[in-house]
């Protein structure tokens, strides 16, 4: 099971790590109302390292990049509920609309995103160049996405 921590405990949890020789792969994101696309992307991120961190947006994070409707689930029982997940092992907030400040503290081995960006689009790409962060692209399951799933409820 996983756990949820701090932004100070996962820096020193990663430190501590790769220095023991661990590998770290990060990825963020809204986890708002889990799907198979979800799962699938996570156990992705998983098989990539040692161990997996969820860079969570907070609700407050969640209304600057979503609107005033979402989130859907609060961000302690969507990160309550990534942490039950196998492919889980860290989860840590952050406020801020984007995760690049928390990325750049952090500095795992691996930073996966979706697919639908590449390196020249992803916002992040100064940060992981500059900390010399693998990035890796993971396709989406077509079909399925919490928009998706907000959009059939309310027909």
């Amino acid at each position: 099971m996983g756990q949820i921590v701090t932004q100070e405990e996962i820096i020193k949890i990663v430190r501590n790590g790769q220095k023991n020789g661990k590998t770290y792969a990060a990825t963020n994101g809204c986890f708002d109302i889990l799907h198979v696309g979800h799962i699938r992307y996570l156990q992705k991120t998983k098989s990539l390292a040692d161990y997996s961190i969820v860079m969570l947006n907070s609700d407050k994070s969640v209304k600057l990049n979503k609107g005033e409707s979402r989130p859907i689930n609060n961000e302690s029982d969507r990160a309550e509920i990534l942490t039950s997940l196998s492919c889980v092992d860290y989860v840590v907030l952050f406020e801020e609309k984007s995760p690049a400040e928390l990325l750049e503290k952090i500095k795992p081995d691996i930073y996966t995103k979706g697919a639908d960006y590449t390196l020249e689009t992803l916002p992040e790409r100064e940060i992981v160049n500059r900390n010399n962060i693998k990035v890796e692209f993971i396709d989406f399951v077509e079909g399925k996405s919490t928009t998706g799933i907000i959009n059939k409820i309310n027909k």
